[in-house]
């Protein structure tokens, strides 16, 4: 279950948290290595995972995957620069004609057991992300200052982090007394075997279109120029997939997806645009 929160409390009851969770599809994901036996080893010994790697190549569905695996729920976190730790441990509002505290989205997580998940966490800023440190360690306590209260974390609970080391800066970076809290795992591009199978098998693309887009991926991705700080993620031919099937002709749906999406560089997305014409017609 992935609650899809930006910055705010949902209020929601853990009893029927659990009962969605039950009823829900186990999300398909195809494993690329080991990621699946080290996710489970971390959350059996209350280790909090920090997942790197480029956008678009699947560690927020991964997460969602290992969730479903674990039979816990997953509360999502889109972290931004406006993210408050009030956002993540809870406030006071109002409600009528009283004052009501309401829990944020990391204090549901510890109250429920659940997988903390904080998508992009360098977006947030660094004192906001402070509040997770006696969670992350041997204390695994929350501490509410609002409230007086200070929560004990169930062994079932977890906390991940995820972000892309491509738009790491000197003023957008973990500090070391975050990062070691954690434990790391690497994504990458999937193997084009792989990646060819989530084309297939998860998004029904037809096999010659999944064949000329991860040849075209794989150009994409080693390209280095000016201007062009993201290459084709498995994500863009996904969607290049999904218009070409909503009867887009490839080449269109790649400038859409791919060109026009990566870059605002006209130079950049007519040299683009040229790649895709060759690969996938013009």
């Amino acid at each position: 279950m992935c609650l899809f929160i930006e910055g705010a409390s949902t209020g929601i009851d853990p009893h029927s948290l659990h009962e969605q969770l039950a009823g829900m599809i186990k999300p398909y994901y195809i494993p690329v290595g080991k990621e699946e036996a080290f996710f489970t080893a971390a959350y059996k010994q209350q280790l909090s995972v920090l997942l790197k790697g480029p956008t678009g190549v699947g560690k927020s569905r991964f997460v969602e995957h290992m969730a479903q695996q674990l039979g816990r729920p997953l509360i999502t976190v889109a972290c931004h620069e406006d993210l408050t730790a009030a956002d993540l441990v809870g406030r006071y509002i109002l409600k009528g004609n009283e004052t009501v505290w309401q829990d944020g989205p990391l204090t549901q997580a510890v109250k429920q057991g659940a997988i903390c998940y904080l998508d992009e966490v360098v977006e947030a800023r660094s004192d906001t992300v402070v509040v997770l440190h006696p969670l992350t360690d041997h204390r695994r306590e929350l501490n509410i200052e609002r409230l007086g209260e200070c929560l004990k974390a169930p062994p079932e609970f977890m906390v991940v982090l995820s972000y892309n080391p491509g738009y790491q800066t000197l003023l957008k970076d973990l500090k070391a007394s975050t990062r070691q809290r954690m434990v790391a795992m690497d994504f990458d591009f999937p193997p084009a075997q792989v990646e060819k199978r989530i084309l297939e098998e998860i998004y029904d693309i037809g096999p010659e279109l999944t064949d000329k887009l991860v040849r075209l991926a794989a150009v994409m991705r080693r390209l280095d120029a000016p201007g062009l700080s993201e290459v084709a993620s498995t994500r863009a031919l996904v969607a290049t997939g999904k218009l070409v099937r909503e009867g887009m002709s490839p080449r269109d749906a790649g400038v859409a997806a791919m060109a026009s999406a990566l870059s605002d560089d006209p130079e950049v997305i007519q040299g683009l645009t040229g790649l895709i014409e060759e690969y996938l017609g013009d």
